[in-house]
This record gives C-alpha cells, sequence and structure tokens, in this order.
C-alpha cells in the first residue's frame, strides 16, 4: 500500500517535471522566434534607410551632372550622405540609432531642396553674365582686330626703322703691311715679311642712326679656317654668337666716318695661305667681308 502511494507521488512529480520542461521549451523558442523577428525588422528596417540615403546620393550625382560648373556645397552633401551610408552599413543596429537616421534623411532632403534652390539661382546669374561676357568679348574681338592692325603697322614701322638707322659700310680693304724702322708702313705679299694686318673700312652716313660711341667686330679666318687671334666671344639675346679677333670702337656722328684698326702678328708668323676678314656691328649683322693672299 506504502509503494503504491509513493509511485504515484513519483508520477506526479515527473509530470510536473514534464510540464516545467515543456513550458521552457516552449518559451525559450518564442524567446528565438521574437529576436529573430526583431532581427529581421531591424535589417529591413536598415535597408530602407539605406535606401533612402542611395536614392537622395543619386538626386544630387544628377544634379552636379546638370550644373554647369562643379558646386562645391552639392559634392560636400553628396559626400556627406556617402559617410551616412557606410555607417549605417556597418553599424549594429537598434531601434534608437535607426530612427535616428531616418529623421537625418528628412534633414538632408531638406538641405537638398535648399541647396537646389540656390544652385538654380546662381545658374540663372551665371547665363546672365555669359550674355554679358558674349556681349563684351564682341566688343574686345573687335578691339583687338583693331590693335592687332596697330601693330603690325608699328612692327612694320620699327622694323624698317631698324633697318633704316642701321650702320652699312661704303668702303671695306684689308693690307698685308710691314713696319720699317723708321716706323712707316709698307704694303707686302709676303706671309714672312708680313709684321700686321691694317684693316680699314669707310661708314657710311646715316642721318637717322642713333650717334655715339660704337663698335664693330673684326673676325680674321686664316687659311685653315681659324679665327686669328681668337678667344673672345660675343652673343646676341637672339642666340647668335661670333668669336672674334679684335673689336674697334668708336664714335659715330651721322656722318662718313674713315675707321682703321691693326691686326698684330699672332705667336709664330703669318702662315701662307688664303685668308677672310669680316667686319659685324654691335648686333652681330655682317657688314662686310673681304679676302687677300700671303705668299
Amino acid at each position: 500500500m506504502t509503494e503504491t502511494k509513493s509511485n504515484n507521488g513519483l508520477k506526479v512529480i515527473a509530470g510536473l517535471l514534464g510540464v516545467v520542461l515543456l513550458g521552457t521549451i516552449i518559451y525559450t523558442v518564442s524567446l528565438y522566434q521574437d529576436k529573430k523577428k526583431r532581427e529581421t525588422e531591424l535589417s529591413q528596417e536598415k535597408e530602407l534607410v539605406v535606401e533612402d540615403l542611395r536614392s537622395l546620393q543619386s538626386e544630387y550625382d544628377k544634379a552636379i551632372l546638370e550644373s554647369n560648373a562643379t558646386n562645391e556645397e552639392l559634392v560636400a552633401a553628396r559626400d556627406r550622405i556617402a559617410k551616412y551610408i557606410d555607417s549605417v552599413q556597418t553599424m549594429k543596429a537598434d531601434i534608437s540609432s535607426l530612427r535616428r537616421y531616418r529623421n537625418q534623411v528628412a534633414v538632408l532632403r531638406k538641405e537638398r531642396e535648399e541647396l537646389l534652390i540656390q544652385v538654380d539661382s546662381l545658374t540663372r546669374s551665371n547665363s546672365l553674365l555669359a550674355m554679358q561676357r558674349d556681349s563684351t568679348f564682341v566688343e574686345l574681338e573687335k578691339q583687338a582686330v583693331f590693335n592687332d592692325s596697330l601693330v603690325v603697322q608699328n612692327t612694320q614701322l620699327a622694323e624698317a626703322v631698324e633697318r633704316g638707322s642701321a650702320l652699312n659700310l661704303s668702303q671695306f680693304n684689308v693690307d698685308a703691311v710691314k713696319e720699317r724702322s723708321s716706323g712707316r708702313l709698307v704694303s707686302t705679299p709676303r706671309a714672312s715679311r708680313t709684321d700686321k694686318l691694317k684693316v680699314c673700312f669707310t661708314i657710311a652716313d646715316n642721318v637717322i642712326a642713333q650717334a655715339g660711341d660704337r663698335q664693330f667686330l673684326i673676325e680674321v679666318l686664316d687659311p685653315q679656317g681659324n679665327v686669328l687671334g681668337g678667344g673672345s666671344t660675343k652673343s646676341t639675346d637672339e642666340g647668335a654668337s661670333v668669336t672674334y679677333t679684335k673689336a674697334t670702337d668708336f664714335y659715330y656722328e651721322n656722318q662718313d666716318l674713315d675707321v682703321c684698326d691693326f691686326i698684330n702678328k699672332p705667336g709664330g708668323d703669318f702662315q701662307s695661305g688664303n685668308y677672310m676678314v669680316n667686319v659685324y656691328d654691335d648686333n652681330l649683322k655682317l657688314l662686310g667681308t673681304s679676302k687677300f693672299t700671303l705668299k
């Protein structure tokens, strides 16, 4: 009798434990399902926020493309939205943060409308300025054509004056000479007897040339084509250069002027052969050439 009661008690306890276990399982399953449901809802909500932000970003892209010039404020706003998208995609979603981002989307849309109004106003202003600029450009182009015509005329006049004011030689000759003990110079065709070269030229009168100190360069080429006693070189800003034997200075007063200078014997005697002498002005313009032969 006692054993039967004991068995009945155990059965009751086992039944109660079974009921408790079943309730626990049901509760746990319910909690899990609720959690999954919340996660799904949060994920969907998160996607909606990202979708709204991307839509807003696309609207900015379109507005930037339609703008004639890159608007820094539109670009900055679009870049800010890109950062919001990255934040939402990487964040651990919860209701409060998602709600905050949804509110931010509304703020950004309002900001976009204000920016577009400003851009539209700037576009109209730019269109007006473009019309004024085009009108000004036409006038400037007319003035440029007139100025170009004046420049051409002035250039031609300056070139004519430059050509007209350049000095020229009316005579040019070179003589090989020997100096006697008395100091008298006599011409000689012999290289071994030659002490120096006498270079003489006459500068023609020119009333429009600038009077004052001038310098010509004398270049003597020996039979091998080397510059006799050379070593000095003069160059112009345009890149031309001349290596010369001697520079001769004189004062020009717009009248015919005879100039003579001497080229002394080099380290050894003068060589036999053909020589060439060139005279250049201070702008390295070749004024004259003379040739002679020493036996």
